[in-house]
């Protein structure tokens, strides 16, 4: 025997049926794995989707509104901040105080700013030299938020002599005799406020400053015309 027909006999022989079969076998081995490796992929993703941190608390302005404490913080908050705009300093100032005490910090530092600020208007200034009605007014109001009476009325009648047609300096005067327990005074510069500008008799219907004419008759009269009008 040739070593060429030896060669031949050792080699496998593979009909074309055969190999096609063969083709399909490792084709069919390949898609499994790829579908394993879908699989993990699949799997990897709900853990990622298990694992996310849960949604964060509700929020306003950084501030975390979950804590009731934080609500009523916020609350005062709210409520210092429209007195402060209000240039009711004084009163901002003692709601502020209150925030200080909450468990915000966030809070507590904005009414901490807010606060020097009150403190800072409050406050006279000793280089403070006013000069127009305007500037009169303005630190006869500083001086009523601050409780200093005397002072507020001095800068006030400057005000009214430098500006005697301003409705709203004859009305702070008015307020002032009100605080300081002047009802003539306080009637009489409250009736000029309102003839110079009728609409600062709604003003005074619900401005608290006023609560010492409350039981006045003349107070009443002078107020709800139209009452009077009515009984004639």
């Amino acid at each position: 025997m040739s070593s060429q027909s030896h060669y031949h006999s050792l080699t496998p022989s593979f009909s074309s049926a055969t190999i096609r079969g063969m083709a399909k076998a490792r084709k069919s081995s390949s898609g499994s794995s790829g579908h394993g490796k879908g699989a993990a992929r699949g799997h990897s993703n709900s853990q990622k989707k298990k694992n996310l941190p849960p949604p964060p608390p509700a929020q306003r302005g950084g501030v975390e509104l979950v804590d009731p404490l934080v609500q009523a913080q916020l609350k005062v908050y709210d409520e210092a901040l429209a007195l402060f705009h209000q240039q009711k300093f004084a009163k901002a100032k003692q709601e502020l105080e209150k925030v200080l005490e909450g468990p915000s910090k966030g809070l507590a530092d904005r009414a901490r700013m807010h606060l020097r600020i009150a403190e800072q208007r409050m406050k006279p200034s000793a280089e403070q030299n006013p000069r127009t009605a305007d500037e009169h007014y303005q630190r006869g109001v500083g001086m009523m938020n601050i409780g200093r009476w005397d002072d507020a009325r001095e800068s006030l009648i400057k005000a009214r002599k430098a500006s005697p047609k301003s409705d709203y300096i004859h009305y702070a005067l008015a307020a002032l005799d009100c605080l300081t327990g002047e009802a003539d005074s306080a009637m009489a510069n409250l009736k000029v406020a309102i003839d110079l500008r009728p609409e600062n008799r709604y003003h005074a219907r619900n401005d608290e400053d006023f609560a010492f004419l409350q039981e006045d008759p003349r107070f009443t009269e002078l107020l709800y015309p139209e009452k009077d009008g009515t009984a004639g």
